[in-house]
């Protein structure tokens, strides 16, 4: 049980804030080896430490775009920070409505092996065009109302798996025109209220104490996911601007035919 919440906690961790789909690497366990559902309880933990990661890393810009949030609330002149701010609220709406109107759909539907493995794939290779097109000229202050809207929409289009929301979401702001490590940067921040209120829902489901609970599952969960989430950042910013993101589209193209394989001769 240990080991288990070890490995698909690393995998979280590390997979949440690449571009190379944390839906289409957790299925791989299970199919692989047959292993169980961790449970609710573990999600949320994993979630949690992947929040805590990313609030940790970008205190800085936390703390002053809070600031400045609440300052354009009681009146005070939008500054750079207030209007980020605001974008990442504005970025977070689409993906909320799509989860309630669309979210019993797409878990129906959609979370089988060979839907992740399409998406996969597909938007890997969206995510080459993307950075091969892109005029890079842009910091994630400059992106405006509209940029965050289009940030927003294609985060919700994340709910489908296998589409990876960090990976969908620098497409876009490729697209966008911003920087590699702007887009990065977008992601990251944009990530921090949509994992929020998605842990927030999943909470919900443990009140009615249904759901099976281990403490050491759920406590190696949230250190392993925070420590292995707060490496992936740092070292992804790092590499972006030197490595590029064709690395993680080869990787993922790969991820797809491993997926397609496994799933055509179980």
């Amino acid at each position: 049980m240990e080991f288990h919440a070890v490995f698909l906690a690393l995998i979280q961790g590390f997979t949440e804030f690449l571009p190379v789909s944390s839906s289409a690497h957790l299925v791989l366990p299970s199919v692989l080896f047959g292993w169980q559902d961790q449970g609710m309880a573990f999600d949320v933990a994993v979630h949690l430490g992947s929040l805590l990661a990313v609030i940790v890393y970008f205190r800085k810009e936390v703390f002053a775009m809070a600031g400045a949030w609440f300052g354009s609330l009681r009146g005070k002149a939008l500054c750079a920070e207030s209007r980020l701010a605001w974008g990442i609220v504005l970025a977070t709406i689409p993906a909320c409505v799509a989860g309630l109107l669309l979210g019993d759909v797409i878990e129906r539907y959609l979370r089988s092996g060979w839907v992740i493995a399409a998406t996969t794939v597909f938007f890997g290779v969206l995510l080459w065009w993307a950075d091969r097109m892109a005029r890079q000229f842009k910091s994630e202050y400059e992106a405006g109302w509209r940029s965050a809207l289009f940030l927003g929409c294609a985060q919700a289009l994340a709910l489908v798996p296998g589409t990876s929301r960090s990976g969908i979401t620098i497409t876009a702001g490729l697209m966008l025109g911003l920087t590699r490590e702007a887009a990065a940067r977008y992601s990251f921040l944009m990530s921090i209220p949509i994992i929020f209120l998605a842990g927030s829902h999943q909470a919900s489901g443990l009140l009615d104490g249904s759901a099976m609970m281990s403490w050491s599952a759920i406590i190696i969960g949230t250190v392993v996911s925070f420590v292995s989430a707060l490496a992936c950042i740092k070292l992804f910013l790092a590499l972006l601007n030197r490595i590029g993101v064709l690395p993680f589209v080869i990787y993922r193209l790969a991820l797809g035919g491993v997926l397609v394989a496994v799933l055509t001769y179980q």
